[in-house]
């Protein structure tokens, strides 16, 4: 992962991006100023274009006929996500959320009783869930790799947990849902292939964010969605599956006719391809509108995305870090555009609630998302703010000097 903690700020990176063309292409920016680009970012132009133009041909044509005469734009979508994280199409598996793809990549995975999952204290509380329920139906242990005093997971501590268990599968998720922290995933797959470890990355929050390649992480199988920092359609997502996993005969639990062949009344054959973890039904529209949102990022360039994102964070964290009654939450030596804080004298909703009159976008985060960090924080909630390479730096201190007088008035 490249790291640009010395790029340039976000003023000199709008010379290399067309702000103004960008939010003309994004009609959401004439609504509401969107900084919960973490839950959803607004789509481009491109994107509904691509999705309402399908639905018009299915009413036309009839739902299968439109995906046959949309077969090439269709297969745009896997070439499109491959070039984003550097692979092949045939790894790519699309898929209705990130959650989905975790789930059907676990699924492949014939755990045993005592069998050993390593992951981290940041990971996403769904993935979190997912283990406690594969410890309660079979009996598979959970161990958790220690954090640093300055946050975020202890590499070495966890590569030492990898030697100690030999676990059956090591998990890292990139940036969590409920903080600014960017894991060091890379450094994690380093020594998850030296110790030839199944190695499982979510990166729901990073794709479309920072530039993800998998041969530089080394992950054997990795989740993301498209709604969010992608700037893609609801209902979407991708799971990447390495060529080792896949010739070592990995496929979910639960493998249709899309996935497999019936060669015989008693048996079935896997196709070759990631294609083994799709379902033979598929929403086109949204399909098609995935390939857009993935176009268009690679054509705005995720360089210069990765640069100006977390900028745009670093910038409203220093507005944000004197005001009195905030307390910023984000801990680690490298953070992502996600900016969460709590603020005194305030409940959660109706601080939400209150920053939705002023026409910006947020999102909550409370202790159940995640027990772990929320715990060591001392937090019940916080608020999450979360700009993307549209959002201007008018925006960030206009919503800044909300915050502030949010707060005051709690303190008050």
């Amino acid at each position: 992962m490249r790291d640009n903690s010395s790029a340039s700020g976000p003023g000199q990176e709008a010379l290399r991006l067309d702000v103004a063309a960008l939010r003309a292409d994004t009609p959401g920016c004439r609504q509401v100023i969107h900084f919960n680009n973490a839950g959803c970012g607004l789509l481009p132009a491109p994107v509904t274009d691509a999705m309402v133009g399908h639905l018009n041909l299915e009413a036309r044509l009839g739902g299968y006929e439109a995906a046959a005469a949309r077969a090439a734009e269709v297969r745009g979508f896997y070439t499109e996500m491959a070039a984003l994280i550097n692979t092949t199409p045939d790894n790519i598996a699309f898929a209705g959320s990130a959650t989905h793809a975790y789930a059907n990549a676990l699924s492949s995975i014939p755990f045993e009783t005592d069998d050993v999952i390593l992951t981290t204290r940041d990971d996403f509380i769904s993935n979190q869930i997912a283990f406690l329920s594969l410890r309660k139906r079979f009996g598979v242990r959970i161990v958790h790799a220690p954090n640093t005093r300055e946050g975020g997971v202890d590499v070495e501590a966890m590569a030492a947990l990898m030697r100690t268990h030999r676990p059956r599968l090591v998990s890292a998720t990139h940036v969590p849902t409920n903080s600014g922290l960017v894991s060091p995933v890379a450094e994690i797959g380093r020594h998850c292939r030296e110790l030839d470890l199944l190695y499982l990355v979510d990166a729901c929050q990073s794709v479309g964010q920072f530039v993800i390649d998998v041969e530089e992480i080394g992950c054997d199988l990795l989740t993301a969605t498209c709604r969010k920092f992608l700037r893609g359609p609801r209902g979407s997502g991708f799971l990447y599956v390495s060529d080792r996993v896949l010739r070592a005969g990995y496929e979910p639990l639960f493998i249709d006719m899309h996935g497999a062949r019936w060669t015989e009344a008693g048996g079935y054959e896997p196709v070759a391809t990631a294609a083994r973890f799709e379902e033979w039904e598929f929403p086109y529209a949204t399909v098609l509108g995935s390939a857009a949102a993935t176009r268009y990022a690679r054509k705005v360039g995720i360089e210069a995305i990765e640069q100006r994102t977390p900028a745009l964070a670093a910038r409203l964290r220093d507005r944000l870090a004197p005001v009195p009654g905030v307390r910023l939450l984000d801990r680690g030596p490298r953070l992502a555009a996600l900016v969460t804080f709590d603020a005194a004298g305030w409940q959660p909703q109706p601080f939400k609630a209150a920053m939705d009159a002023h026409g910006i976008n947020s999102a909550l985060s409370f202790r159940e998302f995640a027990q772990f960090d929320f715990g060591d924080k001392d937090v019940d909630w916080c608020l999450r703010l979360s700009p993307h390479y549209y959002n201007t730096e008018e925006e960030v201190d206009h919503v800044a000097d909300v915050v502030a007088d949010l707060a005051g008035q709690g303190r008050r």
